[in-house]
């Protein structure tokens, strides 16, 4: 049996194609539900009043003469419910007068509470929601922009939240309505839309983005997104997933800092994993971030500057220095200088206890004592 997966919710074609920006939200609301309430709760006090004046219609004098028959009684519980008062039918009698003053005049005020509190309620909630809107996008710097939130964009995620990104750090993009609802509902911020159209990408304020991880389900959506990405956004590091292995360098032609093969890489990892499951099983374990063993990327501290890549307190892979990429095992990787970048192989970091009145500390690497995640300007 074949499960519906968030990859078939990305295709759908999307419900509402404005391009709306989603915040997270605690209790989500049904305006439309709320009115038609409203107007039922009216209904119901208008019909009460109605009630109320048939039952004592005989101390009420009209001006037309006669006595009141229901229309009669409608009528002037409209006109009174709505503070009119035209006059022509009035109550008389002791009794009507006193139903008048301890019921009619309390659902007269109900009435109007209930309309009058309405509108403030639309208004009131139209302002704070675009408040709240402005306030993010001002606040909103150096994050990361996720292009697509289907089985590779979720996975993305979860990644970067286990090196210690925070969930308002992170704007989801896709074209799927439910799809940014499901994003939200997690505690990510979404724009609902299609993400090669710049006026889209500039609402995830992607032009101020750090990183950019395009996760589309097609490669050629993925070209046109990379593109327009770097159009925005000189700066920002964009990583891209593609399907075929063919259509990785027009993707990094078009702006990707890095490219991703999604079948390839799935390929490899199944051909290791039948030659070596063990082998496999450790891959698996070190691209799953959080659990086992982390393979992080990380500065060279202090105290390892001049040193060797084997002196180093954890398990140097390579080391990154400018544009090159040098082995653990290269001549030219050791003695480590202050600018390079070491690639290790870490036990991941169990999460510290929450100590009460204490606030939570930034994470960081294991075995050392920077966080893995830096702003742009350190």
């Amino acid at each position: 049996m074949k499960l519906p997966s968030h990859d078939a919710a990305a295709r759908e074609v999307p419900e509402d194609r404005s391009h709306r920006v989603i915040l997270p939200r605690r209790t989500p609301k049904a305006p439309i539900r709320q009115v038609a309430r409203r107007l039922t709760m009216a209904l119901l006090v208008l019909v009460a009043t109605v009630f109320i004046v048939w039952i004592d219609r005989e101390g009420y004098h009209d001006n037309a003469g006669g006595t009141l028959d229901l229309l009669d009684c409608v009528y002037y519980a409209t006109v009174t419910l709505s503070t009119t008062g035209y006059g022509d039918i009035v109550p008389y009698s002791a009794s009507a007068r006193l139903l008048n003053i301890l019921l009619v005049t309390p659902l007269r005020v109900l009435f109007l509470i209930i309309l009058v509190g309405t509108t403030l309620e639309v208004l009131t909630e139209r302002t704070r929601e675009q408040w709240k809107l402005t306030r993010w996008r001002n606040a909103l710097r150096d994050h990361t922009v996720i292009v697509g939130f289907g089985t590779k964009g979720r996975s993305a995620v979860q990644t970067l939240c286990a090196t210690g990104l925070p969930r308002d750090r992170i704007v989801i993009v896709d074209p799927s309505t439910k799809v940014v609802e499901s994003a939200v509902s997690e505690g990510f911020a979404g724009v609902v839309g299609d993400a090669t159209r710049s006026d889209v990408l500039l609402r995830a304020e992607i032009q101020r983005a750090h990183q950019i991880v395009i996760a589309t389900q097609r490669d050629d959506t993925a070209v046109l997104v990379s593109l327009t990405a770097r159009q925005l956004n000189k700066r920002a590091n964009i990583v891209a997933a593609v399907r075929e292995e063919e259509n990785a360098p027009l993707l990094r032609q078009s702006g990707a800092d890095a490219v991703i093969t999604s079948a390839s890489a799935a390929g490899r990892l199944l051909g290791l994993s039948v030659h070596s499951p063990s082998a496999g099983a450790v891959m698996e374990d070190l691209i799953q971030q959080g659990s086992g063993l982390d393979l992080v990327e990380r500065p060279v501290v202090k105290s390892e500057v001049g040193k060797s890549v084997r002196e180093t307190g954890d398990l140097v892979v390579s080391v990154l220095r400018g544009h090159r990429l040098l082995g653990y095992d290269d001549p030219a990787a050791s003695p480590l200088q202050a600018a390079d970048r070491l690639i290790t192989i870490v036990r991941a970091a169990a999460e510290e206890p929450a100590v009460p009145g204490k606030p939570p500390g930034k994470p960081t690497l294991p075995g050392t004592g920077v966080s893995p995640m830096r702003p742009a300007d350190e």
